[in-house]
């Protein structure tokens, strides 16, 4: 294949063969229960075609609506049919079809968003992880603060707002290249502005405002195996949804009561809480450094976590960087040429910490050995939240105590593969 038919194998439509109705069925005999989907397909130039293709040009996809039955096992129900959010999305502009990638890029951002829905907040993912999150009193300082949180994994991300996109809000947007922009709709002007971008897919999210009915329901997730086998799990939900919901830090070890000195405060907490929520939608093992609404350094799916603390403190150092070379001088730092101004930079860097000073540390699951929250502490973090429950948490406990370090527990793991 030549180069050129390998860059045009990305401007094709895959020719896919799923079946228009899929029943996925649980049970036997009168305990039978069946959930039943519809394609979802859209129109462009008179082509009616679903998704363009799956992860990479060379495989099929298909994206499908939950539109009958439901599921009830034990104690768990399953999310009713009809509550469409992403799988009927409304394309309102593109020039071609969407990827699978494209969708489930927007299906992350609205699986944290849910949880945003009080305050103007934005998303944006890469794939299936946020660049960055932030939350404002306006939608365009929301969408300032999550894109210069990390501008440089944004470039061709998934853009997703929980307010209707204002002129103000889409200008930014659209001085930038991104693949998708999704919004529960958007105001007179605003797809004039959007249609700069010939490629943009601009898809309204109907139902967005009722996100937070969501909020702990469960749905069906499945995953196949290389042997045609799989896997099914009802998907995470988390319990600590409020900062009234997290667990004073302590332990007990050879007979010893450990406990946090101080509790975090008021704007710790909500930090902690914030960040706590947009770790449900990242990818593990994973460590986030959050401050005042926004995220500053996201690591995710290392193998140890020392690791994944380590880059999402070293990311924090490198998007400051850039942030504050592009906010100066409009190009990226890596293209700032050595000599005074970037020494400038560096140094204040560094008397920011990357920004991590007085920054809430979060983990998505327990740390084993002090050594993993000892890398935020030594930024200067004012306060941490993991689940809790490793033998050593006297230690974790401890390390929080000699750095002046609030903590607290959320008692549930969350995991996401």
């Amino acid at each position: 294949m030549s180069i050129k038919d390998f860059k045009a194998a990305y401007r094709t439509i895959t020719e896919e063969h799923f079946p228009r109705e899929l029943e996925i069925s649980f049970g036997e005999g009168a305990g039978r229960q069946t959930l039943r989907f519809e394609k979802a397909t859209w129109t462009l130039d008179g082509e009616e075609k679903g998704l363009r293709y799956g992860e990479n040009p060379d495989q099929e996809a298909a994206l499908y609506r939950l539109v009958g039955g439901n599921l009830s096992l034990g104690e768990v129900r399953s999310i009713e049919p009809g509550r469409y959010l992403a799988s009927d999305a409304e394309l309102l502009q593109s020039g071609k079809h969407p990827g699978k990638i494209n969708l489930t890029d927007v299906d992350s951002a609205l699986n944290i968003l849910r949880y945003f829905s009080k305050d103007p907040c934005t998303v944006i993912v890469k794939h299936n992880n946020p660049c960055g999150v932030a939350r404002a009193t306006s939608l365009a300082e929301s969408y300032t603060r999550a894109y210069m949180a990390d501008r440089i994994a944004a470039f061709g991300g998934a853009i997703a707002v929980n307010r209707e996109l204002d002129r103000e809000t889409a200008e930014l947007i659209g001085e930038q290249y991104c693949e998708v922009v999704a919004a529960p709709g958007f105001a007179e002007g605003v797809l004039d502005i959007l249609a700069r971008r010939k490629n943009l897919r601009v898809m309204r999210i109907r139902r967005m405002d009722r996100l937070q009915e969501l909020v702990g329901t469960r749905a069906l997730e499945l995953r196949t195996l290389i042997d045609g086998g799989m896997v099914a799990q009802w998907s995470f939900a988390p319990i600590t949804l409020s900062v009234r919901d997290f667990i004073p830090a302590q332990a007990a070890w050879q007979g010893r009561e450990y406990r946090v000195d101080r509790e975090p405060t008021a704007r710790e907490a909500e930090d902690l809480l914030f960040g706590w929520l947009v770790e449900s939608g990242i990818t593990s093992n994973s460590v986030i450094y959050v401050k005042d609404g926004a995220t500053v350094g996201i690591g995710t799916g290392e193998q140890d976590r020392v690791g994944v603390a380590e880059i999402a403190r070293d990311k924090a150092y490198r998007k400051l960087a850039d942030r504050l070379t592009w906010e100066r001088h409009r190009q990226p730092y890596s293209a700032l040429p050595q000599g005074r101004e970037r020494e400038a930079v560096d140094e204040e860097v560094r008397e920011l910490r990357g920004g991590l000073s007085g920054s809430c540390m979060v983990s998505d699951a327990f740390f084993p050995f002090r050594d993993g929250v000892d890398v935020g502490l030594r930024e200067g973090v004012a306060a941490v939240v993991q689940p809790g429950g490793s033998e050593r948490d006297f230690e974790v406990i401890e390390a929080c105590n000699e750095a002046g370090a609030a903590m607290v527990f959320t008692g549930q793991r969350s995991f996401r593969h």
